[in-house]
């Protein structure tokens, strides 16, 4: 079993900054992607920001410009900086990811983390 633990969270107000962590432990074997998702009260579930192995990254429409993801591969972890935040990024982020062990395929999710931004 595989553990994402997130972290960097919180409440901020509109225009303010947020960096998001997310750090995987356990038999992690090799790691294909990485990514965050959202979901707001009342709407589903949307991929926010991913990011491969090779470092390709891609951007909901949403955020271009705004939000970085990078990927630091010897600890593991994934990165969600967040700039110039809007009321309209308020959710809870889920990091996702997808890895390869003993030539298996696996996808985890982390537990979420609060995003409140206030006008």
């Amino acid at each position: 079993q595989v553990q994402l633990v997130e972290s960097g969270g919180g409440v901020v107000q509109a225009g303010g900054s947020l960096r998001l962590s997310c750090a995987a432990s356990g038999s992690i074997g090799s790691i294909n992607a990485m990514g965050w998702y959202r979901q707001a009260p009342g709407k589903q579930r949307e991929l926010v920001a991913s990011i491969t192995s090779g470092g390709r990254t891609n951007y909901a429409d949403s955020v271009k410009g705004r939000f970085t993801i990078s990927r630091d591969n010897a600890k593991n972890t994934v990165y969600l900086q967040m700039n110039s935040l809007k009321p309209e990024d308020t959710a809870v982020y889920y990091c996702n990811v997808g890895l390869s062990r003993a030539g298996l395929r696996y996808n985890y999710w982390g537990q979420g983390t609060q995003v409140t931004v206030s006008s």
